[in-house]
């Protein structure tokens, strides 16, 4: 069974993310840019608010989030803004700042959440998306080094995501940061 590849060269069914969890973004996207040429980096400000669930309460934690592509590989950047539980807190309590989870794009995103928790795997966070659908964290398990995010793909992820990919072929290190829109 062949896999649909989207527009910025990730397969539907595969990891399309890889994500961490930072202390100071903008000290981070520059340690990016320098040490891996990876840019420009897409800003922003703030992502958290009505319907987001972490462990099944209403979750009020706020993240800053930077996107950009090494490849066809969606490398995310988040930055709590605040102390309020959430899967990016509990992160940084348990191991630190760094790898945070891997992203996986599900175009059956529902059934795949209910067959994981039929498996018994731990739902660790739901949140809506500006792209379409909502994410889900699942927790990765004994020894893991972090989560799993399902990421729907979207008509609306595929163009964002190929947008923003487009425009880190053949970056010229011009505008390093962009907002996220």
């Amino acid at each position: 069974m062949s896999k649909k590849t989207m527009g910025f060269g990730g397969e539907i069914g595969s990891i399309v993310q890889m994500a961490y969890v930072v202390k100071d973004i903008h000290e981070a996207i520059d340690w990016w840019i320098r040490k891996a040429g990876v840019g420009p980096w897409f800003f922003l400000p703030s992502f958290g608010g009505e319907g987001h669930v972490f462990r099944g309460q209403p979750c009020t934690s706020d993240v800053a989030i930077a996107m950009s592509f090494a490849g066809p590989l969606n490398i995310e950047l988040l930055m709590p803004l605040d102390d309020n539980p959430s899967v990016y807190k509990e992160t940084i309590d348990r191991v630190g700042y760094g790898f945070h989870h891997f992203g996986i794009a599900r175009d059956d995103i529902e059934e795949e959440v209910e067959r994981r928790l039929a498996k018994g795997e731990v739902l660790a966070h739901r949140a809506p998306v500006p792209t379409g659908g909502k994410v889900a964290y699942f927790e990765g398990g004994v020894g893991a080094p972090g989560f799993v995010e399902l990421i729907p793909a979207t008509p609306g992820m595929d163009e964002g995501f190929t947008n923003f990919w487009r425009q880190t072929q053949n970056w010229d290190g011009k505008d390093p940061i962009r907002p996220f829109g």
